[in-house]
């Protein structure tokens, strides 16, 4: 498939018939304000910040108790101000539920370890209105902090949802983090109440996490109250956490914490990002409604766990009036047609997931063919032949949107949008409101360039800060110290003429050939569609004498398969005639498995140190890894490397 073949096109309606479409009449209407296609509409969000946050705001009809004196006090970064003077409440918001009647479903919930649990509207209130006079009653307030160790159920919703109406700060782990992960993390934001389940099942396999409960709970003494949920074993006291209140919420100020969520936490201890109420709220009414297109009779699914931020994205559906479909277990058990067979189980109509696992289904032949409005797709750049794979297999009607962002906005700022076609390959274009740009070393913007991925304008849901972080010198040193004043994500990226982009991976995982920079993505697309090969990893050494440095390439071939030389040498054929001679690696190793995060990113980055000498405990923290142990090879390949390419 080549990449920039189109493959939808808006329809000719698409202006009757999208939330884009009514927002764009909407604006018209109410300020004036006339928009020919997306470029001039996103040029204008980037450009008027206070005109169109203000717009989003009002569009929504955001529930307030205080109004803001301004939409934006300050627009320098770090440090703008957004909204001051407003008081609000997210949970008061996504409990709207609009357009949602209070007998419809509106939480969908699907397990590997119980039975199917539907929720409608009133019933969701219900289950917070008793569970936020449960935490009242242990004497959680205003800026208390409470814990969840549970994976993608009702109940975290629920904790959650209980935890912001009372201005109380939340942070969920999932329970296939071990407690030395789970420990480096709470232990920076001291939790007041942790809500933990017993264990759970992944496919077939029961996980008993009761002693993991017990370590966290040692090694965590701010903690006054420990509650557990029966999830594998039945029994536990989730059912006491309840009371007698009304339902209420208290107003926070616009940036008073909602949540913290944590960077990977691959070296050092996890980032505690703390984000806020009001940015969160006003950032995911935008993107779920004006670029995903969701609102009532949508049913939204995102399969992530609650250790990655696509799960407090996914839960902010009801506040657009969309229901939203929870799913724990393995995606891949019994087959990698579980996912598929859900959308016609519980009626989903949007469909998210990650890039890996679309390739994963393309290369197993599966062709699900269902009837979806669209398909979200992240986690790491989709290649070309993903997105035709899409549209071969399982609609061509639907809208694919692949985007990029990150934990630290909790959100897409690359994305697509209902008003742009949809190329093979290709990010269709910049958020709304997000006024990313490519720089190159010089800190110059570049179009048509590969170039460092900045955002050049302040977003509402960039973080509060960091927690602990009273002078702000963490915050600073992430991500305003390269380019003063400018947000640097730490990604490649390649931004065309008409705003559609491309990622080609960290740009911290750097691969330098001679003074060219190459993306890691280009890679894996091409290795990991050869049948012989089921992961793989590029780094890049630097060499003082030799300006092309050596280049490694990792492959876990796949089952029947070896990493032979036959194999090295159809994959230096693939990749010098897809890519270039450049990208022909000087040695190829087999091993067992890619180190990859809990969330299932690949580290480059840590493999890279290890075998540049750094021991694999200063490597990376091991607690943040999927699979620790497959650091280990990386290691013994440090200490025994031979110089011959292409050799084990």
């Amino acid at each position: 498939m080549t990449t920039g073949a189109v493959l939808w096109e808006p329809p000719a309606d698409v202006r009757q018939t999208s939330r884009i479409g009514d927002y764009l009449a909407w604006l018209e209407r109410e300020r004036g304000l006339a928009f020919a296609d997306y470029a001039a509409l996103w040029e204008w969000s980037v450009t008027d910040l206070s005109g169109f946050w203000g717009s989003i705001w009002d569009y929504f009809d955001v529930v307030a108790h205080d109004p803001p004196s301004a939409v934006l006090a300050g627009a320098a970064m770090p440090g703008a101000t957004w909204f001051p003077g407003a008081t609000l409440n997210y949970a008061e918001n996504v409990l709207r539920m609009p357009g949602i009647g209070a007998d419809e479903p509106v939480v969908m919930a699907y397990s590997q370890s119980r039975d199917p649990v539907v929720w409608t509207a009133r019933q969701l209130r219900e289950q917070v209105r008793r569970v936020r006079a449960g935490l009242r009653a242990r004497g959680v307030g205003k800026g208390d902090r409470v814990a969840a160790y549970a994976p993608n159920i009702p109940e975290t919703y629920v904790l959650m949802l209980a935890t912001a109406s009372l201005g109380a700060i939340f942070s969920s782990c999932a329970p296939e983090f071990g407690s030395r992960s789970v420990i480096d993390r709470w232990s920076q934001i001291e939790p007041t109440v942790l809500v933990a389940v017993d264990g759970y099942r992944y496919g077939d396999k029961s996980v008993d996490r009761r002693a993991e409960v017990e370590a966290i709970t040692a090694a965590l003494p701010s903690l006054d109250h420990v509650i557990t949920i029966g999830y594998l074993n039945g029994g536990g006291d989730w059912a006491e956490l309840t009371g007698d209140d009304e339902l209420a919420f208290e107003p926070v100020p616009f940036d008073h914490p909602l949540y913290v969520l944590y960077s990977s936490g691959t070296t050092g201890l996890p980032k505690p990002i703390v984000h806020g109420h009001g940015g969160i709220l006003l950032e995911h009414l935008k993107i779920l409604a004006l670029h995903h297109d969701l609102g009532p009779s949508d049913r939204f699914f995102w399969f992530t766990t609650t250790g990655w931020m696509m799960w407090n994205y996914l839960v902010s559906g009801p506040a657009v009036g969309s229901a939203i479909v929870l799913f724990d277990g393995n995606p891949g058990w019994p087959s990698l047609s579980a996912l598929w067979d859900l959308v016609d189980e519980a009626g989903i109509t949007y469909f998210g997931t990650s890039a890996p696992f679309l390739m994963a289904c393309r290369k197993a032949g599966l062709t699900p063919r269902k009837r979806l409005k669209g398909l979200g797709s992240t986690g790491a750049p989709l290649p070309p032949e993903g997105f035709a794979w899409v549209y071969e297999s399982v609609g061509r009607d639907l809208q694919l949107l692949s985007l990029s962002g990150g934990t630290d906005v909790c959100t897409g700022f690359v994305g697509g949008s209902p008003l742009l076609p949809v190329r093979a390959g290709v990010i269709s274009g910049r958020s709304l409101g997000a006024r990313v740009e490519a720089y190159d070393p010089e800190g110059k913007p570049v179009v048509g360039e590969l170039g460092e991925l900045v955002i050049t304008a302040p977003m509402p849901s960039m973080p509060v800060g960091f927690w602990n972080d009273a002078d702000g010198s963490r915050y600073r040193e992430a991500y305003f110290d390269v380019f003063p004043g400018v947000w640097r994500h730490g990604d490649w990226i390649t931004i065309a003429a008409d705003g559609s982009c491309v990622i080609t991976g960290r740009s911290d995982a750097t691969l330098n050939r001679g003074g060219v920079r190459l993306g890691t993505s280009e890679f894996y697309s091409v290795v990991e569609s050869l049948p012989e090969v089921a992961d793989c990893l590029v780094v890049h050494l630097e060499r003082a004498d030799d300006p092309n440095g050596e280049l490694l390439l990792f492959v876990v071939p796949a089952e029947g398969a070896e990493v032979d030389d036959a194999l090295r040498a159809k994959i230096a054929r693939e990749l010098r005639g897809a890519l270039s001679p450049r990208h022909v690696p000087d040695a190829i190793h087999g091993v067992r498995a890619v180190p990859r995060t809990l969330s299932a990113k690949k580290l480059e980055v840590p493999v890279k140190r290890i075998l540049t000498g750094t021991p694999v405990e200063s490597a990376a923290a091991k607690g943040a890894l999927a699979n620790p142990e497959s650091l280990n090879a990386f290691a013994e390949l440090a200490r025994t490397r031979l110089t011959r390419p292409g050799r084990d």
